[in-house]
């Protein structure tokens, strides 16, 4: 069959199938990403969640010897949630981003990949492949860029003129010599929105993300939060969308194309008190099927103690104070203690001073310190 017939069958195919948008690119080695990603090395920018070697990322045929292109994928996701419950004063709400509305989407292009691979298997003889999704060594939004999916935007996402930057991206190197796409032309111009608006400042410039300083890596990490960064998470529990919220490019793009994308309101804003208690149980049957819980559940609770304390919810104070008795976790116990001396009131801040007296875990009554002298600064201040 001629590459270029099948390559129309695979673009028609994929249309039937529910893929929003299929590029073909060369395996050429990712010179200009190698090079950022060694900077991004020698600044210490790197999150820590990177898979692969620095070759292994940027050149495909490591993943595939035989590698002769690439087919890329992006499925449009929602960016507005229907019927979204509201917060009040004594039921606070966290928030999930919209990447980690629906089911899990890493599973999603995983089967559209493998129907694709299917449908090209039963058409080739002797035809190798290898998919990726997000976790893979490839960078998929390096891939999308080449394939012309989009153009890669100030805010380190893929910006497809269709459905802006709201989509999802996966990958299959193939031993198909794929003619490949014309690359789309970057349209950001001077527009500067996504780094002016960055609560950490971690777009140190367009197209360069110190992902150490970003909200969506923070929000994952396992460890005490750093000081500096507790009163930019506000009630975000899981990722941020602050960048492409005020991106231009995505103004009115909000595309429910797909049933199992659509989020549940109660798990992608759910209730913060029931979450300080949840049980592994409860919390794989109520969030399992989101990529959010990829972690488990510690981050997300953690991260739902420091929004009870950016609300300064005083309900919150009796679930707050059982777990900094209670919780065998030190992140957690620790976190609850800081949250306390936050909100400030009366039994809250007497609980901290009991618990210290008893306390024998070093991080555990520094953050008791922290909270303590939040309080009492807060007090010497009105």
């Amino acid at each position: 069959m001629e590459v270029e017939q099948l390559k129309q069958e695979i673009i028609d195919y994929g249309k039937q199938i529910g893929i929003d948008k299929i590029g073909f690119a060369s395996v050429d080695v990712f010179s200009e990403l190698k090079a950022r990603l060694k900077r991004q090395e020698e600044l210490s920018y790197k999150s820590g969640f990177e898979k692969g070697s620095l070759e292994e990322r940027t050149n495909p045929a490591k993943m595939l010897p035989e590698a002769q292109s690439i087919i890329s994928i992006a499925l449009a996701y929602p960016s507005r949630l229907k019927d979204a419950p509201k917060s009040t004063k004594t039921d606070r709400r966290g928030l999930f981003c919209r990447a980690s509305w629906g089911k899990d989407y890493h599973h999603i292009l995983r089967e559209k990949l493998e129907q694709l691979a299917t449908f090209i298997g039963d058409r080739v003889y002797a035809f190798h492949y290898k998919s990726m999704v997000d976790t893979g060594e490839l960078s998929d939004r390096a891939v999308a860029e080449r394939a012309g999916i989009g153009f890669s935007g100030k805010n380190c996402a893929i910006i497809t003129p269709e459905f802006g930057s709201y989509v999802y991206l996966g990958e299959m190197i193939t031993n198909i010599p794929f003619p490949p796409d014309s690359p789309v032309e970057d349209s950001c111009g001077d527009c500067t929105k996504c780094i002016d608006a960055c609560p950490t400042g971690a777009l140190v410039q367009g197209g360069q993300l110190n992902a150490q300083k970003c909200i969506a890596f923070l929000t994952q990490t396992k460890g005490f939060l750093p000081d500096q960064y507790r009163s930019k998470i506000g009630n975000r529990l899981y990722g941020c969308d602050t960048c492409q919220l005020v991106c231009p490019k995505n103004r009115n793009m909000n595309f429910h194309l797909h049933p199992e994308m659509e989020p549940d309101p109660e798990v992608v804003k759910p209730k913060l008190k029931p979450l300080l208690k949840m049980s592994n149980r409860e919390f794989k049957g109520k969030f399992g099927d989101i990529s959010g819980s990829w972690r488990g559940k510690k981050p997300i609770q953690r991260n739902a103690i420091i929004a009870l304390a950016h609300y300064k919810d005083e309900s919150a104070v009796g679930d707050l104070i059982d777990v900094m008795n209670d919780d065998p976790r030190p992140v957690i116990r620790g976190t609850a203690a800081w949250a306390l001396g936050k909100i400030g009131t009366n039994a809250a801040v007497k609980a901290v001073q009991t618990a210290k007296k008893r306390e024998n875990n070093e991080d555990v009554l520094l953050e008791m310190e922290k909270g303590l002298n939040y309080y009492n600064s807060s007090t010497d201040s009105n």
